[in-house]
């Protein structure tokens, strides 16, 4: 479980297929050696398994399953990743509870500046749109965002110039693609209207 702050921007040291699955390096800035073998990492949003570590680099395996599903087969050495540590009770929760599982990639439309901030617009995800809301919360690449607008086409959020900074949001550009997570409370109402309308 996640909050959707990023505490670090890690560099991709390795990405090497293996049979099937992918072994990624990621090196990190933060301290290591509180982080244990099997430790949750969120990278950009996706929830992964520390499998091995050396001095500052973190090493995951990553299944076909979530290459399927989410950006990291298009990772490649020398690109940043957002990166957020579990959270332990009694962490605050500055952004939303955020689980790590992608619900689907989504692209960036458009990046416009405004005031200071920049305002992303992204494609509407096929059969998702509905569980975004404006004023709700969603997490992309891992971040924590209140939705602004939304069409049936797009929707769009407003980084601060902090965020901006401390993400890996301002190598984003038209085209890009980003990992996205359907807040978790839309995701579970949507499942018990589901079960409701099949009693």
């Amino acid at each position: 479980m996640f909050t959707g702050l990023v505490q670090d921007i890690g560099t991709i040291t390795s990405c090497e297929r293996g049979d099937g699955d992918l072994s990624v390096g990621i090196q990190i800035n933060l301290d290591t050696s509180t982080i244990d073998l099997g430790a949750s990492i969120s990278c950009s949003g996706c929830c992964l398994t520390v499998v091995k570590k050396e001095d500052n680099i973190l090493y995951f395996e990553v299944s076909n399953e979530t290459l399927s599903c989410t950006t990291i087969g298009e990772w490649k050495e020398g690109m940043l990743v957002n990166i957020e540590r579990s959270l332990k009770v009694g962490d605050e929760l500055g952004g939303h509870f955020v689980s790590g599982h992608i619900d689907a990639v989504t692209t960036v439309i458009s990046i416009e500046s405004d005031d200071g901030s920049h305002r992303i617009t992204f494609k509407q995800p096929q059969n998702l749109e509905y569980l975004i809301a404006a004023k709700g919360s969603i997490a992309l690449d891992g971040v924590s965002l209140t939705v602004n607008n939304v069409t049936s086409q797009n929707f769009s959020v407003n980084i601060i110039p902090h965020t901006w900074e401390h993400t890996t949001f301002k190598t984003l550009k038209a085209g890009s693609k980003v990992n996205l997570e359907i807040d978790m409370l839309a995701r579970y109402m949507d499942r018990a209207l589901k079960c409701k309308e099949m009693l």
